[in-house]
């Protein structure tokens, strides 16, 4: 199978976590994409979605699927996205496309989080992905220099503007054998937004593509 269809099989596996007559947390991505295509099959059995990003939004949209702001909401039964790299405690790198933070808000808010990816994306140690941070435009060379500090190699991510109007930096060079406190520390830094680490609030599940089908995980 190509990564195309790993892709696929685990968005419209992801179909099977979606509650008939709830809302819908939905990521930002090329899987989330098609997850927005196969949700668009079931549009009628949903009361909406929570987007993650303007992108989503409009792809939500496009499909028929009323959007809500996330201050309307009181209870988001599920959110499902993509990421760069996850690993078996279901910490995740995510901030590819650049949502990161909405997307991290969206998860917080969520009772469970299912990640759906292709196998590639399964690491057994993060890092080999930049890690995507948010910035405080005025702040870009504050963090580039702390987080030189902690061992990586920040790079401005050039030509790129946020949702929210802020700048990314994605930082090369990390082996992150521990996620919860990196992604603490980088929190902890004057002038960043958000981290891409998504390792305080893990994944539930992961569906993995893979050439023998779609694998379900969760953490070890």
């Amino acid at each position: 199978m190509t990564q195309d269809e790993l892709k696929q099989a685990v968005a419209r596996a992801a179909l099977d976590y979606v509650l008939e007559g709830q809302l819908v947390g939905v990521g930002t991505g090329s899987t989330a994409r098609l997850f927005i295509e196969a949700l668009g099959e079931i549009k009628h059995k949903i009361s909406g979605a929570v987007a993650s990003s303007e992108d989503t939004k409009t792809r939500l949209e496009r499909h028929g699927i009323k959007v809500f702001d996330l201050n309307e909401v009181t209870d988001l039964p599920v959110y499902i996205d993509g990421a760069d790299e996850i690993n078996a405690e279901m910490h995740m790198i995510k901030g590819g496309g650049g949502a990161l933070t909405r997307e991290k808000i969206v998860a917080a808010v969520a009772r469970k989080f299912v990640c759906i990816v292709d196998g590639s994306k399964l690491v057994p140690v993060l890092g080999s992905f930049p890690l995507p941070i948010e910035v405080i435009p005025m702040a870009r060379a504050l963090v580039t220099r702390e987080l030189t500090r902690i061992g990586g190699t920040p790079v401005l991510r050039q030509g790129f503007v946020t949702d929210n109007g802020n700048l990314i930096l994605d930082v090369r060079g990390l082996q992150i054998v521990d996620p919860v406190d990196l992604e603490t520390r980088i929190n902890q830094i004057a002038g960043v937004v958000s981290c891409g680490l998504f390792a305080s609030r893990a994944a539930d599940v992961c569906l993995l593509g893979t050439s023998d089908g779609v694998r379900t995980l969760t953490a070890d």
